[in-house]
This record gives structure tokens, sequence and C-alpha cells, in this order.
């Protein structure tokens, strides 16, 4: 067939696409990184709030839980399925060991006791031997002493007044309940004797002047009245022409002393 040369010839048409068109409003390969990028800084070093961490600490508390009801079901499971000699041989083992935690209590509740019973005895054992030592020594004159009491002042101007005559005193002091006598300085104790020595008197073998003051501890409502009877210490003195006088005091000191003697041959009984 014949082509006219006059005719014109047909537009090109642009050859179509061989592979995948990407749209005008994709992102690029460096944009995608990019991305990617942001999410693992937003993710890396994790941010964990006060909230969650309390959240994570009850769940572990939950699962600690779970897993020591898990083991107690698993021992409870076992001893159920034990044979009923074992149980009886667990529970006598139970009780045996109760009983002897239980005697070993008393054993030390019963020391306790002992222990402070003895402490309490010995407490007061010493607490007795210390008031003991302390009567005893005022009634061996080594110890000073101080309570009521009364004081006897003998004034013998003329030198009338001899050793029996402070005997005398002496013994109306004891037997009215006088518990420590002191006179002019000597401490009179139940060895105690008295002398006529060069125109005075002397106790233990010591000179001592008048004026005589005896300083005597006991009860002042019994001393006085009986220094003072018809017939007693006072007219006694007064008829040797010697002036006494007595005062009562609250408090009496009587601080001389004697030296302890250890005896020869007495020996306690008890040793």
């Amino acid at each position: 067939m014949s082509t006219d040369e006059n005719t014109p010839p047909e537009p090109t048409r642009p050859a179509a696409p061989t592979g995948p068109v990407e749209p005008s409003g994709a992102p690029s390969a460096s944009t995608e990184q990019t991305g990617r990028q942001r999410l693992a800084a937003g993710l890396w070093p994790p941010r964990v709030s006060r909230a969650q961490l309390i959240v994570a600490l009850l769940l572990f508390v939950l699962g600690l839980g779970l897993a020591i009801q898990v083991r107690h079901n698993s021992d409870s499971s076992a001893l159920r399925g034990a044979r009923q000699e074992d149980l009886v041989r667990i529970l006598d083992e139970l009780d045996g060991r109760t009983k002897r935690l239980e005697d070993e209590k008393q054993k030390l509740v019963d020391q306790r006791k002992e222990l402070e019973s003895s402490s309490n005895q010995a407490d007061e054992a010493r607490k007795q031997t210390v008031e003991k030592e302390r009567q005893l020594g005022i009634l061996a004159g080594t110890v000073a002493a101080q309570g009521p009491g009364i004081t006897l002042k003998v004034t013998d101007t003329k030198g009338q007044v001899q050793s029996d005559k402070l005997l005398d005193t002496i013994q109306e002091l004891r037997a009215a309940g006088a518990e420590a006598i002191q006179i002019n300085g000597v401490r009179v104790v139940a060895s105690t004797y008295f002398s006529d020595e060069g125109g005075g008197v002397a106790i233990d073998g010591r000179k001592i002047t008048q004026p005589y003051e005896f300083r005597v501890i006991g009860k002042p409502q019994d001393l006085e009245p009986a220094l003072n009877i018809p017939g007693g210490v006072i007219q006694t003195l007064e008829k040797e022409q010697a002036n006494a006088t007595v005062v009562r005091s609250a408090k009496i000191v009587v601080d001389a002393l004697r030296a302890a003697k250890q005896p020869d041959y007495a020996r306690s009984s008890s040793s």
C-alpha cells in the first residue's frame, strides 16, 4: 500500500517506565535513617519513673510470694503423700524436741532464780556482817560513835573524888542503858579499870585531871534520872564536895578509840 507523502507523521510517545516509580512525597534513604536514630535515642538510656519502679517492686514481691506459696504447697503435698508411720515418727520427733526445749527453758529459769536468790542472800549476809562489825566495834571501842545522850561534868576542886566514885558512875550509866562512854578522851570499854594515882585518877593506867567529863550515848530520858535518883551518883559526888551537872543532848560524839586487841587464848567456837 502506498503512502501519501503529504500525510503528517504520528507524534512520538514516551516510553513506559520499566521499574517502580517513587512518589514525589516519599522520603529519601537518608531521611529514613535519621528516624531510626531518633527512635533509638528515645529508647536508650531508659527513662524510668518512680511509679514504674514501685510497680516493678510490687511485681517482684508478688512473684516471691507466689514462689514461697508454691514451695509450701509442695512441702504440704510431700507430707500429704507420706505414710502414716512416717507422720507418726515426725510428730514424735516434734513432741520430743518441744519437751527438750521446755526442759531447757525450765532449767534456765531455775538457774536464774537460784542466782538471784544467792545474790540476794549474799548481799544480805554482807549487810549483816557490816552491821555486826559496826556494833562490835562500838562496844570494843575500835570505831567512833554518835547519837543522843548526856554529858556529865564533875568538878572536884578539893580532890576528894576517888577512882571508886568514878567506877560507880560508870556502873550506874551502864545499868541505865549507856552504849558508849568516853571520859576525858579515854574510851571506856569492858576491860577498863580505874585506879588512884598521884593524887588523881587513872583510867587504864592513863592519868586524867579534873574536871571529869563523861560523854555518854544512850537514851537521855533513862540516863539522867538514873544519876539523879535519891542516894545515887549525883548526891554521892555532892557529899564529896564535888559539883556535878548533867546536860541532855540530841547528838553526843564519842570519838576516842581503842586499839583492837588479839586474844591470846580465846577462839571462836564456830571455827
